[in-house]
């Protein structure tokens, strides 16, 4: 990845020190990702721990969501106004004392409260990763910076589904959290000892940063962005952020181990397309018609691995490739949300689309849980139910349609060709 920095200044800190402290945020989004989708490998566990059913577990999980998308604006705004140092810093540490409380918690509150704390401190991950980049470097490499953030945020993904199902039935999820907490606090120190900020940018009639969330509210084409990137991540979310392991497990009748695997392997697409999809942007000026692209391949994907009669489980590990692969195209819509607003407004701007992007995942998995719920037949198994095939694919239905949404969306946004709001349309005095 050959991206050179841009710095105001030759007294201005180092190339290197820039792409180093872009690179903590990426590697805060890669930890916030792996505890995004920790849970998918704990269902029976913290069923059987917490007394638990589908609905209540699905709960659970999505209160990282709660907090996450319920912040992005928020965050977005504090970005533009305080700068990602000491705002990611901060954060790194939250989401430490949050993984503790979560490895020690006796009840399902303290595990909700633990949850929370997570969720709120990954809340400063992806869109300090994209402050970062947006802040420090040329804008025609956006998109490819988002695309290997959003590759590194994916492989935590896959950290999150086999290698941490075998960590949690050698360890136990308890100690597996705590470890969290040292890396969380870890990284921490690293970012406050490598990020800086840059003096922030103001609209020429000085206009706090209120009346620039108020304006990227107004702007259509934020929601068209955003509301497209939450179609594509949903299914992510909903299948291999949670439920993805036990229907596996269900209708293949794999091992757990096995079947976190197969389904890592949709991060896997997702991982390798999000650089490719963020480069091909770059290289050709295109968002439209490539997001509508990624968004056709993504419904295809899904329906395949779920609905396809008697696909061999290797033929399904394919089609979940490229499930995540067209699916990840999602990254362009922060260079489309950027690219429809002035400058001095873009951390309001990704805040509103990545909370609607990571609140797709708060939407869809109780949503899917409650449906799983109300197609049990009362088979358990050590204390946590069983839901059957027949089940999940009711529940599953709802995906290819989020997918399909995420086209027409696609279709309706306005193409930049990579062109910043400021070189296509002069701002005027409000």
């Amino acid at each position: 990845m050959a991206v050179s920095p841009s710095t105001s200044s030759a007294s201005g800190p180092s190339s290197r020190l820039l792409f180093f402290g872009w690179l903590i945020c990426a590697v805060f989004f890669f930890y916030a990702f792996v505890q995004r989708v920790a849970p998918s490998v704990m269902v029976d566990e913290l069923m059987r721990d917490f007394a638990v059913g589908g609905a209540v577990l699905g709960n659970l999980s999505a209160f990282y969501y709660y907090a996450y998308a319920g912040l992005q604006i928020p965050v977005g705004v504090l970005m533009d106004r305080i700068g990602p140092r000491r705002l990611v810093s901060i954060a790194l540490a939250l989401v430490g004392a949050g993984s503790l409380v979560f490895a020690v918690a006796d009840s399902l509150w303290l595990a909700y409260f633990g949850r929370l704390l997570i969720g709120t401190g990954c809340a400063f991950s992806f869109v300090g990763a994209l402050n970062y980049a947006a802040m420090w470097f040329p804008p025609n490499r956006f998109a490819t910076l988002s695309g290997w953030a959003q590759m590194l945020g994916v492989f935590g993904g896959i950290m999150g589904q086999a290698p941490l199902g075998i960590a949690v039935e050698t360890i136990g999820w308890r100690p597996m959290l705590a470890g969290f907490a040292v890396l969380g606090l870890g990284l921490a120190v690293a970012a406050a000892l490598t990020l800086r900020d840059k003096p922030r940018e103001t609209p020429a009639d000085g206009a706090g940063m209120l009346a620039g969330l108020k304006r990227c509210m107004r702007n259509r084409q934020t929601w068209l962005a955003a509301g497209f990137g939450m179609a594509m991540t949903g299914t992510m979310l909903a299948f291999a952020g949670l439920w993805g392991v036990p229907y596996m497990m269900v209708a293949h009748g794999l091992e757990k181990a096995t079947a976190a695997g197969v389904v890592s392997l949709l991060f896997v697409g997702w991982g390798v397309g999000a650089p490719v999809w963020g480069l091909l942007a770059d290289r050709f000026s295109r968002r439209r018609v490539l997001m509508a692209i990624g968004a056709l391949i993504a419904t295809a994907g899904i329906t395949a691995a779920v609905y396809l009669p008697g696909l061999p489980i290797s033929v399904v590990s394919v089609v979940l490739i490229f499930q995540g692969f067209g699916a990840s195209s999602m990254v362009l819509c922060f260079a489309v949300a950027r690219e429809n607003n002035p400058a001095w407004t873009r951390g309001a701007a990704l805040g509103i689309v990545n909370g609607l992007v990571v609140g797709s995942g708060a939407i869809l998995q109780p949503i899917l849980g409650w449906v799983l719920d109300l197609e049990w037949d009362g088979a358990m198994q050590a204390g946590a139910r069983i839901y059957a095939v027949e089940a999940y694919e009711t529940a599953f239905l709802v995906l290819p349609v989020t997918c399909l949404i995420g086209f027409g969306l696609a279709l309706l946004v306005r193409e930049t060709h990579g062109v910043p709001f400021e070189d296509r349309v002069p701002e005027r005095p409000a």
